[in-house]
């Protein structure tokens, strides 16, 4: 998602701060900018590139001199609980330190992407909303977890006059990133991928959520929070819209309940043995087979937005994804 919001913001200014690991892989980055015309080298150059890590305070404190928005997408992904504690540093104290360099050097606004991980769940098929508070007493993921614990740093930035925008996006659909995230169900689905879940969940299109991160970010909007959810659709009516465009076999095996939950604890204990990442975890596994729909109401109102239908968004990342 980063890259696509790079992009669109080079679309409208000259020079873009951007910051980035040793290990980050820029050339996904063009990648990234090829699908949107001819002149992506010409944009890509406009990047002013900065090494930083989100822990190495006075790396991070070089960029934001001069800055007076910022964009904090940068977040660890992840569903393994080998991974909370990573998880906890990057996203819980990575944001902290964000929150702590904007107060100081007084940003404009900073615009932080969240998701509906850190969201209330309600009762299965009970439309979720922004009202929704947290529960700590349900189980969660260690990412829904941080994401929530990232939000309250950002909330703390708005307490101190900052003002903030946070955006809560369902699946994002996009193009790149094939090997990982959503573009690999793409890659999957393209491999002849034989299982399917019905459960439902919120998809949006990335061009939608950058699209509406920079409006927010260029209005008077202050201190609220957004669902972005294009459509409610199952795991199924997903796949077999990627089938389609594709034109690929559509996935034909049921994965139910019992079969996911027998599926995820084999996954752990072959982990711990192997000392591997488990394909599948409790929570994917169990997000797989519920249903949480996700409504967008309030960004539809607040900024008269109409978000770009799911097949749609389907079509072009399957014509990008045949580039290949």
């Amino acid at each position: 998602m980063g890259s696509h919001l790079l992009y669109h913001l080079l679309k409208q200014h000259d020079t873009v701060k951007a910051i980035c690991r040793r290990s980050s892989d820029l050339e996904a980055v063009k990648t990234v900018f090829s699908y949107y015309g001819d002149d992506y080298l010409k944009i890509f150059a406009k990047i002013r590139w900065l090494e930083v890590d989100l822990h190495d305070i006075p790396s991070l404190e070089s960029a934001f001199d001069g800055i007076t928005k910022v964009y904090h997408c940068a977040a660890l992904v992840s569903f393994d609980s080998a991974d909370y504690q990573k998880m906890r540093r990057v996203n819980i104290e990575g944001t902290t330190n964000i929150v702590n360099l904007c107060i100081e050097y007084n940003v404009e606004k900073l615009c932080f992407v969240s998701s509906v991980a850190a969201i209330e769940n309600k009762a299965e098929e009970e439309i979720i909303d922004e009202s929704d508070n947290w529960n700590s007493n349900t189980d969660k993921s260690g990412y829904a977890i941080t994401k929530y614990g990232a939000e309250l740093e950002v909330w703390r930035c708005s307490q101190e006059g900052i003002p903030v925008v946070v955006v809560n996006p369902g699946v994002i659909l996009g193009s790149g990133h094939w090997s990982k995230g959503s573009g690999n169900l793409f890659n999957r689905v393209d491999k002849g991928l034989p299982f399917y879940t019905e459960g439902v969940t919120g998809f949006v299109g990335v061009h939608d959520v950058v699209k509406i991160m920079i409006l927010l970010m260029d209005s008077e909007i202050k201190n609220e929070r957004y669902i972005l959810v294009s459509q409610n659709l199952s795991f199924k009516e997903l796949l077999y819209n990627i089938a389609e465009e594709l034109k690929k076999k559509k996935p034909r095996i049921r994965i139910g309940k019992g079969l996911s939950e027998f599926v995820w604890r084999f996954e752990f204990f072959k982990s711990k043995i192997l000392l591997s990442t488990p394909l599948l975890t409790k929570y994917t596994a169990r997000s797989s087979i519920s249903k949480h729909p996700y409504s967008s109401e309030k960004i539809e109102k607040t900024l008269n937005y109409n978000f770009e239908q799911i097949s749609d968004c389907v079509k072009r990342i399957s014509l990008n994804f045949r580039k290949l």
